[in-house]
């Protein structure tokens, strides 16, 4: 397609949709970009994840959000990581934080000076070196400070949220930059007959929305990449088995704590998001293991409080398209592909799709090396979670279901086997470029369920060892004396929502 690119047409509400007309209404509509949204009230959502992580700060504060207003709005919690319990063997468990883990010295991964530590007889956990470890696990929580010899400045927190308010609150975002939204179900999806490219969306009540781009934000049905351009699906599910989810809401109990929990179950796992007014919950399970009714009753007897709602069925597969723009069509959300949200990473994927949208966008016609490059990155993006996802099944000694020997024993990809390898020899670890996940989560799902590197950096040799445990000792005292200090998170998060009425009842005096 050749010519200026001056409308975009959202298909599709949701997290997804919303996002997405967020961010063009901060940056393209002041440049005369038109952005109509079309959705229908009739369509429900599908809202599995409430969870994030830390990249939603930046999506937010790029769009100029006050993290109060934002808390109050969405029934937000603060996240300082994951915790996983039963995933190596039943009664392990471990966090996965946020943050760093120790000090680096002399230019080496800290990991490697704990990995020299524990080959020489100690026992300390490598969560006794990590800030967010240590909040999370008393319950507290505050916000990094700057001074970089603090070892609060390596926290790093994300959110647990209500999705449907978090979608209302940039519904309103939008539209006050001046977002269109169109109420209707599509009916059909008019195509040139002589590019294929899209050129309307008709409405069941007769309305005709015309664009230059769309973006299909439809969901699992990926009514425009998937139904109308044909873009091929490719299923993951001999990597990743699970393809069902169960979501209920139960009554809060006591305060909230500040990590998502994740608990193994016979055939896949049980996820714990606290909010401020409810409970998240959900087992993500494979049906080829497990039925329909036999997981919800594994849930239901497994919850903390009594339910708020009904319970909530899906159906997904696993995997990606192969392409997510093509055309005139961009993909963005369940649309594009799904992964269970065992590391919270739903949210980011439509993150990642929106900038890299906004980055490449076409203003003055559609290039095929930016599509091209869009595809690749996105791609990337999707292959690298998938392969951290399998991390946390195939590394396991678990054998008491037909599950987890299943996931214990199958094929992995070459791309996941090679940074297995390479970190059980001497704890190496070299991110990919498009990796979502830094060193620190790769070496604490790694070390958290099991694979503990044989050997180390040689280079951490340089410092003597009475030298080495008196620094350990000392970093291990600083965390905990740091945490001790904190204020408890549901204390913060009261002081966040009462700070915002209060600045609500300013603004509107």
């Amino acid at each position: 397609m050749t010519g200026t690119i001056s409308k975009v047409v959202i298909a599709g509400g949701g997290t997804a949709g919303w996002m997405t007309a967020a961010a063009l209404s901060r940056f393209l509509v002041p440049s005369g970009v038109t952005v109509e949204l079309v959705e229908s009230e009739q369509i429900g959502t599908v809202g599995v994840g409430e969870a994030t992580i830390p990249g939603i700060i930046d999506f937010n504060r790029m769009l100029g959000i006050d993290e109060a207003d934002f808390i109050a709005a969405t029934k937000g919690t603060f996240k300082l990581g994951i915790e996983f319990v039963d995933w190596d063997r039943v009664g392990n468990r471990y966090l996965h934080p946020f943050g760093e883990y120790g000090f680096d010295l002399e230019g080496v991964p800290f990991h490697h000076y704990w990995l020299r530590d524990r080959l020489r007889g100690s026992d300390h956990p490598l969560s006794a070196y990590s800030m967010c470890c240590q909040a999370a696990m008393s319950g507290k929580f505050m916000r990094p400070v700057s001074d970089p010899q603090s070892p609060v400045a390596q926290m790093r927190h994300a959110y647990h949220f209500d999705a449907g308010l978090y979608a209302r609150y940039l519904r309103n975002y939008a539209e006050q930059r001046g977002v269109t939204r169109v109420e209707g179900r599509i009916k059909a999806v008019d195509q040139s007959t002589e590019t294929g490219s899209l050129t309307a969306l008709e409405l069941e009540n007769g309305s005709r929305i015309e664009g230059d781009i769309f973006v299909d934000c439809t969901g699992f049905r990926a009514l425009l990449i998937g139904e109308t351009l044909g873009v091929d699906y490719d299923d993951w599910r001999r990597y990743l088995p699970c393809d069902r989810a169960i979501a209920v809401p139960c009554e809060k109990i006591g305060a909230a704590a500040p990590y998502t929990r994740a608990t193994a179950r016979e055939a896949g796992w049980q996820w714990r998001i606290p909010l401020q007014h409810r409970t998240g919950n959900g087992y993500v399970y494979s049906s080829s293991f497990l039925n329909d009714d036999e997981a919800e009753s594994a849930l239901l007897a497994n919850l903390d409080a009594p339910t708020t709602g009904p319970t909530n069925r899906l159906r997904f597969t696993p995997g990606r398209r192969r392409s997510v723009w093509k055309k005139n069509c961009v993909a963005i959300g369940l649309s594009a592909g799904f992964l269970e949200p065992l590391e919270s990473t739903s949210i980011h994927l439509i993150q990642e799709g929106v900038s890299k949208l906004l980055a490449l966008f076409p203003r003055g016609g559609i290039n095929q090396r930016e599509v091209t490059r869009y595809n690749s990155i996105i791609g990337n993006a999707y292959d690298y979670v998938r392969d951290f996802l399998i991390l946390h099944y195939n590394a396991t000694t678990r054998d008491d279901t037909p599950f987890w020997d299943y996931v214990r024993t199958m094929a992995v990809p070459d791309s996941l086997t090679e940074t297995v390898e390479l970190f059980a020899e001497n704890g190496r670890f070299f991110a990919h470029k498009s990796d979502l996940f830094s060193i620190t989560s790769w070496v604490a799902v790694m070390i958290g369920q099991g694979i503990l590197p044989r050997g180390y950096d040689p280079v951490a040799d340089s410092i003597p060892d009475q030298d080495l445990v008196a620094t350990l000792t000392n970093m291990r005292e600083i965390y905990a004396q740091a945490a001790s200090k904190m204020p408890p998170h549901q204390a913060f998060i009261d002081h966040l929502a009462k700070s915002a009425r209060q600045g609500g009842q300013a603004h509107a005096r």
